[in-house]
């Protein structure tokens, strides 16, 4: 696999084949230290450069430290497995936590209108992008995950997707170049979309409203709204938080439609073993054959499946209704709003540090064509959804 892998294992000797001690597994103590060390500096950056989202600039160092000759050979060797845990345990408390930015009252306060541009938004940049992606030929489950993240809420979406893909096909580089991609856009919009609010004759809450319709994570939103005044701020955060209610549904239908695909495909696996069966009947008298067709049927039926709902979307939608009943007091939602985004810079940490740039070479012309055009796609979605509801 092109992505920076854990190569320990091909230092280590195997494990006698009887007796003896069988080897230690890599420690996950350097990777967590490194992400932590990451969270750390990208904090830094956010708060000496305010418009750099701390999500976003821990994608980036993350990219760096995967590529800086004095720090590659230890994200790929002894940091490698602590940064895997963090960009998948991690993204999941941080993916339950953000429920508690989000409640039903407010979300519902924009009325039903709002509520149905946000929808049909969501949408049509999901399946558009995912259409695009396949007639561009990106590789395994990229244009699920690209049109994931610029349709609910970027990197944190993409993880959490990631986590529950069964039937498709992927690694953690298509996760990787999946963040870096709408990262690198989103970043982008917090520099362009303020510059259009004046020729598309967009006031403060039409701005605000456009804002966390179309740019993709929270941070990026909260940092291009804010320009616009406090007014935009609060229409963007409560929209983006809409499509943010999204993700559970999108969750369960990618795993049912992943459990449809690889039902389809044990079913051709079955026909194609059957044919041969029948085919090898006059040598082999068919029963060795039928046994075979049958095993080919059953082939993975016993590897695990995703639940239709996993258990961080149940939490996310729990953090979700504790939010909704007002019993917590300011405080503690402060409290956890920075815990989260704690865990999501250290996830983003290390999902950057799995992305290997000479394999993004050379599928970027496919890969940036498809951002681009799913980012014109949403924001021209949004911007027609705006002028209709205000």
């Amino acid at each position: 696999m092109a992505l920076l892998g854990d190569r320990a294992g091909t230092r280590e000797p195997s494990a006698p084949a009887t007796g003896g001690t069988p080897p230690r597994a890599p420690s996950r103590l350097p990777g967590l230290a490194m992400a932590a060390l990451g969270v750390a500096v990208a904090s830094g950056v956010h708060l000496l450069v305010p418009a750099v989202p701390m999500l976003t600039a821990a994608v980036v160092l993350g990219i760096l430290a995967a590529h800086l000759p004095g720090l590659r050979g230890l994200v790929r060797g002894p940091g490698r497995r602590g940064l895997t845990l963090a960009g998948k345990r991690l993204m999941r408390l941080g993916i339950v936590l953000l429920g508690l930015k989000l409640g039903l009252r407010d979300v519902l306060g924009l009325g039903w209108a709002t509520v149905a541009m946000v929808a049909v938004v969501v949408t049509a940049t999901f399946f558009g992008t995912v259409w695009l992606g396949r007639r561009l030929g990106l590789r395994g489950d990229q244009p699920l995950l690209i049109a994931t993240g610029y349709s609910i809420c970027g990197a944190s979406a993409i993880g959490a997707v990631s986590e529950v893909r069964d039937g498709y096909e992927g690694d953690e580089e298509d996760t990787a170049t999946s963040v870096a991609l709408v990262t690198l856009c989103g970043t982008l919009a917090i520099a362009v979309l303020p510059l259009l609010q004046g020729p598309l004759g967009l006031d403060a809450t039409q701005f605000g409203r456009w804002v966390g319709a179309g740019v993709h994570d929270v941070g990026q939103v909260v940092a291009t709204a804010q320009t616009a005044g406090p007014d935009a701020l609060g229409q963007a955060v409560l929209v983006k938080l809409m499509r943010v209610m999204l993700l559970a549904p999108l969750v369960a239908a990618v795993v049912v439609a992943g459990r449809r695909r690889r039902a389809a495909a044990k079913a051709a696996a079955a026909r194609a073993a059957t044919q041969a069966a029948e085919g090898a009947v006059g040598a082999e008298g068919g029963a060795p054959g039928a046994e075979g067709a049958e095993g080919a049927a059953g082939a993975g039926a016993e590897g695990k499946r995703p639940p239709l709902v996993p258990l961080f979307v149940l939490g996310f939608l729990a953090m979700v209704a504790v939010r909704t009943t007002g019993l917590l007091p300011t405080a503690v939602l402060d409290g956890a709003g920075q815990v989260q985004e704690i865990l999501l810079a250290a996830a983003l940490f290390g999902l950057g540090s799995a992305v290997h740039l000479p394999s993004l070479a050379r599928t970027g012309g496919r890969v940036a064509t498809l951002g681009l055009a799913s980012w014109v796609v949403i924001a021209g979605v949004s911007y027609g959804g705006v002028l209709l509801t205000t």
